[in-house]
This record gives structure tokens, sequence and C-alpha cells, in this order.
């Protein structure tokens, strides 16, 4: 089925694994949501090593490619191109979103079936009351287009009428008084991983369905914005 380095850069987490025919045989990860350019070819570096398996036996390189972290984006994304270019092997990318829905149903499968959850929503911050998020039914199928949503009261609320929605990811946390409802269910303890991206990518590999490296870039969602930090302000300009 193949080997695939898989990177997960675009939120808090920065996580590196590595897969052998569909199982994970080694992973990196950290919270360090500041560390990201430091730590990503360290922990790519390390898991070849400690695996075994060299970039020239990969099959393809696997990248979260957002929405997410427009920062920790460009660095996943850059660190995968380059090195499909060096070592000439195919890039596959898998939405953030994704991943995420797939690796809650399988860490919550206990309270899944005890609450008789019928939706998942996954939530990547992306400041104040707004998230990155769309939602998924029990199959994993995407049933809501990707958005960059502002949560309020009326937020989900034809869904939580009759459906169970479990929401995760680091900004459900934030949500949780804005979404006060009997069929609203958090998880606050969800991070992303690059685990979770392994059966999509094996998918992905499997029917060769592959980026163009030189044209790809990765799903912002949102324009970039930059800010100017308030210790660099001239008093009285």
């Amino acid at each position: 089925m193949g080997k695939i380095l898989l990177i997960e850069s675009g939120t808090n987490v920065c996580s590196v694994a590595i897969a052998s025919d569909g199982e994970i045989v080694g992973i990196k990860e950290s919270v360090d949501e500041k560390a990201h350019a430091a730590q990503l070819t360290v922990f790519i570096d390390h898991l070849t090593k400690e695996t075994g398996i060299s970039i020239a036996q990969l099959d393809a390189i696997a990248i979260s490619k957002g929405p997410g972290s427009y920062t920790g984006l460009r660095i996943g994304v850059s660190a995968a191109k380059g090195i499909c270019y060096a070592a000439e092997k195919p890039l596959i990318s898998i939405s953030s979103l994704d991943s995420m829905a797939y690796g809650a149903s399988i860490k919550y499968q206990t309270l899944i079936k005890d609450q008789k959850i019928d939706l998942f929503c996954p939530m990547i911050d992306a400041r104040r009351m707004e998230v990155y998020t769309s939602l998924f039914n029990n199959n994993l199928q995407k049933i809501s287009e990707t958005q960059a949503l502002i949560v309020e009261e009326s937020s989900f609320s034809k869904n939580l009428e009759n459906k169970k929605i479990l929401f995760f990811g680091n900004g459900a946390s934030k949500c949780t008084e804005v979404l006060n409802h009997p069929n609203a269910f958090f998880a606050d303890d969800f991070l992303p991983s690059a685990q979770f991206m392994i059966p999509l990518a094996q998918e992905s590999l499997k029917h060769k369905r592959f980026e163009d490296i030189a044209y790809f870039e990765p799903y912002y969602l949102k324009e970039f914005v930059a800010t100017i930090s308030r210790k660099n302000l001239i008093p009285g300009l």
C-alpha cells in the first residue's frame, strides 16, 4: 500500500508521522504552536532515523492543506514541497477538517455510541468568536461547506433541533456558552494529529490523487491580515 510521510502543521499542533501500508510506524508531536518552524524538519529527521524509513523509500508526502494558521500552513507546505522536489516524490493534500473528523470518530467512540451523536463539527480557532468549520455525518461525509464562521447563539440551531452534534478542536471551547443546547456536546481534549491523515492519504495514494507541486497552495480560506505590534507604535502617531 505504500509508505507516506504525513505533516500536520496548520493548527496549534506540529505533528509529523510515517505510515507504512496504512499503519503508523512513528510519530513526533508538539503543542508549542510557536515552534513549528524549528521543530518540523527536526521531527522529520528523527522519524526517518528511528523508523529506518528514508525519504528515498517513501511513496508520497502528505500535507494538511488547511484551513488553519497562515504561518503554520506555509511552514508545512514549504517543507513538503521541498522534500517532493528534492526526492521526486508526489504530494498529497488532506483537508484539515476532514482528518479532524476522522480522528474524532476514533477517539470518542464510546461517547458517540452512548450519546448517539449524529454529526461531527471540527472547529479550528480563527480568532475572537470566529472558527473554520464544517459538518460531517456519521459516515464522515461532509454535509456543509467549509466556512469561516462567526459563532452566534443561532449558529447550528436548525441542526441542533433534531441532531446531536459533537464539537471539538481548538476553536470549540470558546463556543460552549454560546451554543448552549442539550444536543450540543463538546470535547475539550481533542488535538489534531498527522496520524488521523493516514486513511485519507492512503486512499489518495491508491487512486494517485496528487497535487501539482509547482502550483499547489494551502487552503487559507481567509486572506492573511498583518497586524502591527503595540510595542512598535510610536507615541503620538
